[in-house]
């Protein structure tokens, strides 16, 4: 909790209050005032903000000077006359109001509000952005949701309309079978409803991608385009589909009104649309009332035999826990930040304390509590322990639900190195999911860390084809090919990973990597000091300087990675000693990679960058003791 003057911002709750009275903010406002609260009295410019909390998207400036305005006018603050943000022309913002911090930290895993406190929260959160990074040596994060019980019919219904066939990889291919679900527009009174609106969008994909033999856009990729008001057969044209799916919510106390409507992309011909009024309470026994008339609209055929033809969840979820689930998203969605994960595991142990049945609850809580062992965040053991208990009950209250498999296979792979165990739940949730760019791209990281390099490439791309927006699908099949020797396709899927997000980490690591095994090492050297991350570029600056001969400066950008790094990147540090020969300490640094838990030592088997320990001993015992074949 922070205050400043007569305001109060509570960041574990994502509340603004003045004097004991709740403030209205959209959350995105929210965020950037506690961006600028948490950087007191420095200048942070525009684009640092940008970055910072709209990762992995492009967002027009406008959009961050509009959120200023909405704070300045709840703050009461004067442009001109500044209390609280001071702009600095051509430079940024800096929050001069002398700042409280009235608690030490956050509680790892905070208690839910008092009834008439969380009715309100209810309303206050919004806004999704994409949480999924990969990267190189298993620096990554996953993201999955879980199905939305509102139009589960009806996405069978919508599933139905289109005749089976078989997948494409390729993004640019549009045919009949082909769908683009965009994030739904809040259209609340008070604009703070995208986590809702947001959610339902999301829950859509993931539901029509149980329909097989249709493809079905990632969000990451659909939701480019939020806020855009992009015409649709432009949209499609550019994901490739030939049929966008649209909507709009508006949420006003207990009632929500939700239209849908789907359009052909090649003449923006509307197949159907559909308003439906609910009270919140009941919409789930709306839902087959729902799916009937949007059968009815699309006049559709039943399903193929083929085809797994979806049907409505055996019971209700608790609406108080489906929103604290939506809720979670949203932090989720946000990335590695630890204020984000505390909260979104606050709204999943909230979400299960409402229904202690509600599968996707326990998935969610198990992606946060992986992601936070992973990244050092919570002890390694204990933190996959949790993990792994909240990924069987999610399995155990829904066997259907792809999102519990999916949360057990990450835990197997990056903790347990189950790799047998790893591959049977991904089956599952392919089979639960067969459209899913999710399970796709766990599939190429399971393929990458067992050595099959062909293979991994082979779903990376067709993860690509249903996510063609995605930058870090590209830059982990770069990354294959590297590994591949395929340097001129390397290339091109780095260059397309660029253009989609010039600030991703281990992109010009990647790519210096490649200038090296080509002998190209002042050239490599440049381009590793271009990265945005900090470990990437020591790791880059180490392998670029050792092979210019500049033993000297290698040294000392080893050492600095060392001095920050050695609890999580035990396995780069290895990859340096590697690359310089020092075989006795890079051995040292994988046992310590092993213990540790690593994420990238699995990579050990296929790395180029280990190839001169592969004829020690110490390597066969390690790949015996990670379960590897040889």
């Amino acid at each position: 909790m922070k205050s400043f003057k007569a305001f109060r911002l509570d960041t574990a709750n994502h509340l603004l209050w003045r004097d004991g009275d709740r403030v209205s903010l959209t959350p995105k406002s929210f965020d950037v005032l506690a961006y600028l609260v948490e950087h007191v009295g420095r200048v942070v410019t525009q684009d640092e903000i940008l970055e910072a909390l709209w990762p992995e998207t492009y967002v027009n400036p406008e959009v961050l000077r509009k959120n200023i305005q909405e704070i300045r006018k709840a703050l009461g603050d004067l442009p001109d006359n500044p209390e609280f943000i001071e702009t600095l022309p051509k430079r940024g913002y800096r929050f001069i109001a002398p700042v409280t911090d009235e608690s030490a930290a956050e509680p790892d895993l905070p208690t839910s509000l008092p009834m008439e406190e969380r009715a309100r929260e209810q309303t206050a959160e919004a806004g999704a952005t994409p949480f999924d990074l990969e990267s190189h040596s298993g620096k990554r994060m996953l993201w999955k949701f879980a199905i939305i019980p509102v139009l589960v019919v009806a996405v069978a219904a919508i599933g139905a309309y289109f005749r089976p066939a078989r997948s494409v990889a390729n993004a640019t291919s549009s045919n009949n079978t082909s769908i683009a679900v965009l994030p739904f527009a809040d259209m609340s009174p008070a604009k703070d409803q995208e986590y809702f609106s947001d959610g339902l969008a999301e829950q859509l994909i993931n539901d029509l991608a149980k329909v097989s033999g249709l493809k079905v856009v990632g969000r990451s990729s659909a939701f480019q385009f939020e806020g855009k008001n992009e015409d649709v057969r432009s949209v499609g044209r550019k994901l490739g589909v030939a049929n966008i799916l649209e909507g709009s919510v508006r949420k006003e106390g207990s009632r929500v009104r939700i239209s849908v409507a789907l359009t052909k992309v090649d003449d923006g011909f509307q197949l159907w649309t559909e308003t439906y009024d609910r009270e919140i309470n009941h919409i789930f026994a709306a839902q087959d009332e729902i799916a009937r008339a949007v059968t009815g609209a699309l006049q559709v055929k039943l399903l193929s035999p083929s085809s797994r033809e979806l049907s409505p969840g055996s019971r209700s979820i608790n609406p108080e826990a489906y929103q604290a689930y939506l809720q979670g998203q949203y932090f989720t969605a946000r990335g590695q930040d630890e204020r984000d994960l505390d909260r979104a595991l606050s709204y999943a142990n909230q979400a299960i304390r409402f229904d202690a049945n509600y599968a996707s609850a326990w998935a969610q809580r198990s992606q946060v509590l992986e992601t936070m062992a992973r990244i050092g965040r919570s002890e390694n053991t204990e933190g996959y322990r949790r993990a792994r208990e909240s990924a069987e009950k999610a399995i155990a209250f829904d066997p259907s639900l792809a999102a519990g498999y999916l949360a057990m296979s990450m835990v197997q792979m990056n903790h347990d190195w189950d790799w047998e165990g790893a591959d049977t739940s991904l089956k599952r949730a392919g089979l639960l999911e067969p459209g899913s760019s999710e399970v796709l791209r766990n599939r190429a990281y399971l393929a990458r860390e067992l050595g099959r390099v062909d293979e991994a490439i082979q779903l990376y791309e067709q993860a690509i084809g249903l996510d063609p927006l995605k930058a870090n699908f590209y830059l982990a099949l770069g990354y294959e090919l590297y590994v591949g020797a395929r340097y001129r396709e390397t290339q091109a899927a780095l260059q397309r990973a660029q253009d989609l997000n010039p600030q991703l980490s281990s992109l010009h690591l990647t790519r210096g990597q490649i200038l090296l095994s080509e002998g190209r090492p002042q050239e490599a050297l440049a381009e590793m000091e271009n990265d945005t991350g900090e470990w990437q570029k020591l790791s880059g600056e180490s392998l670029a300087y050792y092979a210019l001969g500049r033993r000297e400066e290698s040294d000392g950008a080893l050492q600095k990675l060392i001095a920050i790094h050695q609890a999580d990147c035990a396995y780069q540090i290895a990859e340096v000693y590697a690359y310089r020969g020092e075989a006795d300490k890079a051995f040292e640094w994988l046992d310590r990679a092993y213990r540790q838990r690593d994420p990238g030592t699995p990579e050990l088997k296929s790395d180029p960058l280990m190839r001169s320990l592969r004829q020690d001993r110490r390597y066969t015992d390690l790949l015996k003791k990670m379960r590897l074949p040889g």
